[in-house]
């Protein structure tokens, strides 16, 4: 393992990339995290002189979905490049190293980049019984994970487990399952969620690490906003639909193979903030929702203790229709009396009846 880091733009070089390539990434990546164009000569200039981060990734409580998402990003320059797969400083699922090696390798980096080294987190942490129900090299979690953070610049929590703690932390949570910003408070700390994280989001992180050489800015539960400032809701192609009041009622009925909304399936898209609908898996080409399955909302904080996955919220925080979706008629007149409040209703039940009837129109054989 290398221990010598050059730039992002000599590993790709080495890899056969072109300078044509390489600059269609960094554009690609600056689109990512948010940048207007001008931004791009910054991420152009950070992949050409600054020396990849020194990186140790660990692996806790969790499945390695973040691993398995990241390794599958549509682009391959993110996991070829960006952390150079088994050129990692430290990762145990990917290193060649094993035993004393690894070990070895890693406290050297510890050392000898004390302060520089980027510590990413997959996986939640227990607690209970000082630590004992994960223990890698004869120590805990708990106790790898407060020797690392010391000497981190700063740490990434990927996926939901290292951010919220996900199904290990769920009730009755035996084993005291706790993220990392729970147990390490004196670090910069970025909390990635999702189950698993989206593989751009989790490319975009690092990049603007490396190109700003500072955090992006994070919302209120440390997620950065360029890809968590907006609901799944929002940017949903079914949204027209749940305006509408069209709504899928069973699955796999009729007005689910219309694509008609599926938040009386239980989807939670409108109080999950992720970037969903907008980047998309695999090369852009879907996402639960698309793929008829409604958001469970695993990016935020509890969705696993937040009531069954198939049962839809009674209300959630909104205006007019959105407040009341499963009670769209009489009742939404009943109980809104301001005018324009009114008005906006109104137009939405005469837009689903007019949706409806040319529906009807359309499978008439006449």
């Amino acid at each position: 393992m290398s221990k010598n880091p050059v730039t992002m733009w000599e590993h790709m070089q080495a890899q056969g990339y072109t300078r044509r390539e390489f600059l269609g990434f960094c554009s690609w990546m600056a689109a990512f995290i948010g940048l207007e164009a001008t931004g791009i000569s910054k991420v152009v200039r950070a992949m050409e002189t600054k020396p990849r981060l020194p990186v140790v990734w660990f692996h806790f409580q969790e499945c390695t979905c973040c691993s398995e998402s990241f390794l599958r990003s549509s682009h391959p320059i993110v996991s070829n490049i960006i952390l150079d797969k088994i050129s990692l400083d430290y990762t145990e699922t990917l290193q060649a190293a094993a035993g004393k090696q690894a070990e070895e390798t890693l406290h050297d980096t510890m050392r000898k980049y004390r302060g520089e080294y980027l510590m990413l987190v997959e996986g939640s942490i227990p607690t209970e019984n000082n630590g004992m129900y994960c223990c890698i090299g004869g120590r805990t979690a708990l106790s790898i994970v407060k020797e690392a953070a010391a000497g981190a610049k700063a740490i990434v929590a990927w996926g939901s487990c290292a951010s919220n703690g996900c199904i290990q932390a769920s009730k009755p949570n035996p084993t005291g399952a706790t993220p990392v910003h729970k147990i390490i408070r004196d670090k910069p700390i970025i909390n990635v969620p999702g189950c698993p994280p989206i593989a751009e989001v989790m490319a975009g992180t690092i990049v603007y690490l490396l190109t700003f050489d500072r955090i992006p800015e994070l919302d209120g539960l440390g997620r950065p906003k360029s890809f968590y400032s907006r609901r799944v809701h929002d940017t949903c192609y079914r949204r027209a639909n749940y305006d509408a009041g069209l709504f899928v009622e069973s699955f796999d009925d009729e007005n689910a193979k219309r694509g008609f909304c599926l938040y009386k399936m239980g989807c939670r898209g409108p109080v999950t903030y992720n970037s969903c609908g907008v980047i998309r898996w695999n090369d852009g080409t879907s996402y639960p929702i698309q793929s008829g399955h409604g958001c469970i909302g695993c990016s935020e904080a509890g969705f696993w203790d937040n009531g069954p996955f198939y049962q839809h919220l009674a209300s959630f925080p909104g205006f007019g229709i959105e407040s009341t979706a499963d009670k769209i008629g009489l009742a939404v007149g009943a109980v809104t009396a301001v005018g324009i409040a009114a008005h906006a209703i109104s137009t939405n039940i005469r837009k689903r009846d007019l949706i409806h009837s040319e529906i009807e129109s359309s499978e008439d054989p006449e």
